[in-house]
């Protein structure tokens, strides 16, 4: 018996494998408050549900770039350099997005302005970028939401105060060299709030219908066999009418879809076994009060640990 345990002892130092520590996962979600003048929030959940602030649900980091130095809309998420990589809306008029990096949530590299769409002059916005790291290229993936007056045609008279936003993307592996700015979603209406997902082999983009006549505000999806592009409608609403900010993950079995209810001032949210037929499971969810349009994302338990001993 001795001799078995030496042997397999040998076996796995001689392989290399070594015991894997705890790894389990829990639920982060990165949010703004007001105005996003403050900064960055942050939640978590270990059933993807209940939503407990961290640092007493004051910000965790404070804007520094751009003219109103706002860091509404964060999106994180971790690439496989183990770092978090967080982009946001920093105004509600500019060319550009914010964009730092971190590897505990807790201590941040120093924040960057992404000038997006300085190409573009009479570009109004850049609202509510989104981050996906492509494994196939290696590159991470940054989209947004834009108006550039009179290039669009349908839904210039549908949106409010003369928006008519479509979907932008542009590339990087390092967040220092970036492609030239393309457009990745247009089906002829107003669109903002757009996140995809990549399931079964095909990228679904869930998107807010900005429409305010006839209103309609509400998410619906799209897809595409291509992350770049080619995307089309592939769903009535699934969602109630006057939401925004919708993320996506899997809980157990479901695909639930978390958004901003903001003319009723809380998060609601969706679920789905099949992605064909939804839920509403506002009775089930608690956010902590006053929480906006964020992204939720999974982390390793010891990174919640951390965040709970630097600021709780």
């Amino acid at each position: 018996m001795k001799q078995l345990f030496y042997f397999i002892l040998l076996l796995i130092l001689a392989t290399g494998c070594q015991p894997k520590e705890n790894s389990t996962k829990v639920y982060l979600f990165s949010y703004f408050k007001d105005n996003g003048q403050d900064g960055l929030h942050l939640a978590y959940s270990y059933d993807g549900y209940r939503f407990v602030a961290l640092n007493n649900d004051s910000s965790i980091l404070t804007p520094q770039v751009a003219d109103d130095r706002l860091m509404r809309d964060p999106c994180i998420i971790k690439g496989p350099d183990n770092k978090f990589h967080m982009v946001w809306t920093v105004s509600w008029n500019d060319r550009g997005i914010g964009y730092a990096w971190s590897e505990d949530l807790i201590h941040w590299s120093d924040q960057k302005f992404i000038p997006v769409m300085q190409h573009e002059p009479t570009a109004r916005n850049c609202w509510a970028p989104e981050l996906f790291y492509d494994e196939v290229e290696q590159q991470y993936m940054i989209y947004w939401a834009t108006t550039i007056p009179n290039r669009f045609k349908s839904g210039e008279t549908q949106g409010d105060s003369n928006y008519n936003h479509r979907m932008y993307f542009t590339t990087t592996k390092d967040f220092t060299d970036f492609s030239p700015t393309q457009l990745l979603y247009n089906e002829d209406f107003n669109v903002i709030d757009a996140v995809i997902k990549k399931i079964n082999n095909e990228y679904l983009m869930f998107l807010k219908d900005e429409t305010r006549n006839p209103a309609r505000k509400h998410i619906r999806i799209a897809k595409s066999t291509s992350l770049y592009g080619g995307y089309k409608l592939a769903s009535p609403p699934i969602s109630p009418d006057w939401v925004e900010g919708p993320t996506v993950t899997k809980v157990n079995n479901w695909w639930v879809v978390y958004y901003d209810e903001y003319t009723r001032h809380h998060m609601g949210a969706i679920r789905s076994a099949d992605l064909i037929n939804w839920e509403t499971i506002n009775d089930s969810i608690s956010f902590p009060e006053g929480t906006r349009h964020g992204t939720i994302f999974k982390a390793e338990e010891r990174t919640l640990n951390d965040l709970i001993e630097a600021f709780d």
